[in-house]
């Protein structure tokens, strides 16, 4: 969780154009610049694995957020068990729990996680897990702004099937890199195999890590090193139900990789050129995830110093 201040509600980047203007800490200027200077390349390089036919809306479905409710949303999933709710954490600072909220941004519950803390939770995935057939939610306390941690966790749990469902267990997928300590804010599972992906939030590439499937969750595992992605401050991702789209979000834009059938995500994310997407720039962007459908995503932002914020749903065309 790093706290940066972006002045703006209509700052748009779309088709490689960048509309309004962005007011941030100094010491983020180059990162971001890098970011942004990489988004405006894919959008005018076509490479291999882009798929054209994926386009989203331009101006996103946007309901608004109380103030109060989730100030500072880090993840996002569509609940696979409870239709036309969402699933979202927030980062350190607050309680160890998930907070469910209607496609229409109105709170329903909150959902505490027992036997954990929240130390800095940055990432929400959602999917399969050990036991067929079985929705699992995914946790990822992965955030490292000082780079001391010497382990990060995953909490693995079954989706509730409603906020008054006993959550039975929990796992920690406890992990170090192989490379020493990274600060992180982006988890991706992999529908088709069920392996673990860690994106970092590094200048000017981050780093990709792997975790396979299955996960141990009696000792401490070490995420293997597969390769550098050319984005800069990735705050989130999510791969589609049948994990052939996958998404990157950093805090000016979205990047979009088409999975070829039979390619290893690995080869997707580090060998093939992303495609840039529609993106409404939001007070402090952290979070996204695909619709249970695959027929669009989420985005909502953490409020920062905004007065509110919305809930912004991109849909497919």
């Amino acid at each position: 969780m790093i706290k940066l201040r972006f002045r703006t509600s209509a700052l748009a980047y779309s088709g490689g154009r960048l509309v309004g203007r962005l007011s941030l800490a100094p010491c983020f200027r180059k990162a971001l610049a890098a970011s942004l200077s990489i988004l405006l390349v894919v959008t005018c390089t076509p490479k291999k694995g882009l798929d054209p036919s994926f386009t989203v809306e331009t101006v996103p479905q946007r309901v608004p957020v109380e103030a109060g409710l989730v100030d500072e949303a880090s993840g996002i999933a569509d609940s696979r068990t409870m239709a036309g709710y969402l699933w979202v954490e927030e980062d350190s600072g607050n309680p160890p729990q998930l907070t469910l909220l209607s496609h229409a941004g109105k709170l329903i519950g909150r959902l505490p996680v027992p036997g954990v803390v929240n130390r800095d939770w940055e990432d929400l995935a959602i999917g399969p897990g050990p036991q067929s057939g079985i929705s699992y939610l995914y946790v990822a306390d992965i955030g490292d702004n000082a780079g001391g941690n010497s382990e990060n966790y995953i909490y693995r749990l079954a989706e509730p099937t409603s906020l008054t469902a006993m959550i039975s267990s929990v796992d920690r997928i406890a992990f170090r890199y192989a490379d020493g300590p990274r600060d992180a804010e982006t988890l991706l599972l992999d529908p088709l195999t069920r392996d673990l992906w860690i994106v970092t939030k590094e200048s000017p590439k981050a780093r990709l890590y792997q975790l396979p499937y299955p996960q141990n969750t009696a000792t401490v595992s070490t995420a293997t090193f597969r390769g550098e992605i050319p984005l800069s401050l990735v705050t989130s991702g999510s791969i589609s139900p049948d994990g052939a789209d996958i998404l990157l979000k950093t805090y000016v834009g979205i990047a979009y990789w088409r999975r070829p059938a039979n390619e290893g995500l690995e080869a997707v994310l580090t060998s093939q050129q992303p495609r840039s997407l529609s993106y409404l720039i939001e007070p402090q962007g952290e979070a996204i995830g695909f619709d249970k459908a695959g027929n669009g995503y989420f985005t909502l932002s953490e409020r920062g110093s905004a007065a509110s914020v919305t809930l912004n749903y991109y849909k497919r065309l």
